[in-house]
């Protein structure tokens, strides 16, 4: 479940020791949610419920009654529920490995986690908590898709398992600590394992030094990814300054930029969009609702377009007046690929439809060398199309000339190629057969 907000937060953890200064300025802003963290915090309840159900935490009137409250609210979908069943899935797989090694395996649910005698006021809610002999466990449901999120080297997930070694290091003899993400709707589990040394080093050396500076203020300001999130970034100076570096080339010398430089640009420019986003939105929610006055903007209605009023009345009124419904009503139209999924559930969608949905080429997109996709030879593409092209021409003219002229239709030459070329070079080449 996402941390209850707290000035060093173990969900912020990267931000702040990347940050320290960061969360002074944090606390300048109000808490605010977003509809993917609430669609989130629900899904985190609905996985809470099933795996208390499956522990035997409560009864199944219980559970049947929980989970009926559940499906009325606007946030549960089919979809959600397959995903959090796989997630759940998961958790008892390693619960089962654990209880395999050691039969008094004991798993926790929602565990307030307290690493406040490292983090001023630290604390944080694990998931789920496994103990067994000398590991504790420490699973962390992301129910977001966005972006992948690594265990390793993740200051939340090892803020939660100093949490839950702190918690049960008097009763256990707990020699290693193991952090797991578990991201259902990326197919993503990430783990990190480090021994409890290795865990009391980091927390000694890395985060108390850094949280006593973040609570003092001090530090210096860092730019990173971390920034991200930060309730001050769009206002952030240092983070102005670091964005409006591009200005420099307006001094450069030369009329044109050179490949360096683009390149430079183009490593940038995605987070100066992004900041200029969040300028505007930050500018536009106080100047709505706060009645903040910018030098040179004014807020005035926005353009909007006609609408019904009553859509039944209107609809009614015109087939009394002799106009058909085929004519006044849009056709029937089927809901796209991600909204039919979660009506008809994930899983299900891929048994019934699989050989009726296809994924075509995406279109070339310029992203920075460290992403994951391959890298696209546009030239050798065009290469190999022109040589299919090529190669599908020739053996069309070779049957014609076989055939005292007859090409054949374009039927039989799609059925009779159709492993070797796409129909859209079968189609072009007997178009351009003589």
């Amino acid at each position: 479940m996402p941390d209850v907000h707290a000035k060093l937060s173990a969900s912020g953890a990267k931000r702040w020791m990347s940050c320290p200064p960061s969360a002074n300025l944090e606390t300048q802003f109000p808490d605010k949610t977003t509809e993917y963290a609430e669609e989130g915090t629900f899904a985190h309840s609905l996985a809470e419920l099933s795996l208390r159900y499956n522990n035997n935490e409560i009864t199944k009137k219980t559970f049947s009654t929980r989970l009926n409250k559940l499906k009325a609210d606007e946030k549960y979908s089919a979809e959600m529920q397959e995903y959090i069943e796989g997630y759940t899935e998961m958790v008892w797989e390693q619960f089962n490995i654990a209880k395999a090694d050691c039969p008094d395996a004991l798993a926790l649910f929602e565990q307030r986690l307290d690493f406040s005698a490292y983090v001023p006021e630290g604390f944080g809610t694990g998931d789920v908590v496994i103990i067994a002999d000398d590991l504790v466990q420490v699973i962390d449901l992301k129910y977001g898709k966005g972006v992948g999120v690594s265990a390793e080297d993740n200051p939340q997930l090892r803020l939660y398992g100093l949490g839950a070694y702190l918690e049960h290091s008097m009763l256990y003899d707990i020699k290693r600590v193991r952090m797991t993400i578990i991201q259902p709707r990326l197919e993503n589990i990430s783990t990190e394992e480090l021994s409890v040394a290795e865990l009391l080093d980091w927390a000694e050396n890395e985060v108390k030094p850094k949280a006593e500076m973040a609570m003092k203020g001090e530090g210096e300001f860092c730019i990173g990814d971390h920034c991200r999130f930060c309730k001050a970034f769009a206002t952030c100076r240092v983070q102005k300054d670091y964005q409006l570096q591009l200005a420099k080339y307006e001094f450069a010398d030369g009329d044109l930029l050179d490949e360096s430089e683009i390149g430079d640009i183009l490593s940038r420019v995605d987070a100066l969009v992004k900041w200029a986003d969040a300028i505007k939105t930050y500018a536009f929610d106080q100047a709505l609702n706060h009645g903040q006055h910018y030098s040179g903007w004014k807020l005035v209605e926005g353009r909007s377009n006609r609408k019904y009023s009553e859509e039944e009345a209107v609809a009614s009124l015109l087939i009394e007046k002799g106009y058909e419904a085929e004519k006044i009503y849009k056709p029937q139209e089927l809901l796209g690929i991600t909204a039919m999924e979660k009506v008809v559930g994930k899983k299900k969608f891929g048994e019934l439809l699989v050989d009726l949905v296809i994924k075509p080429e995406g279109k070339p997109v310029l992203v920075p060398e460290a992403d994951n996709r391959p890298e696209l030879n546009t030239a050798k593409k065009a290469a190999d199309d022109f040589a299919d092209d090529s190669d599908c021409m020739a053996e069309m003219l070779d049957y014609q000339n076989s055939r005292g002229g007859d090409k054949g239709n374009l039927f039989f030459w799609r059925a009779r190629l159709k492993d070797k070329y796409p129909r859209e070079t079968i189609d072009e080449a007997f178009n351009n057969l003589i």
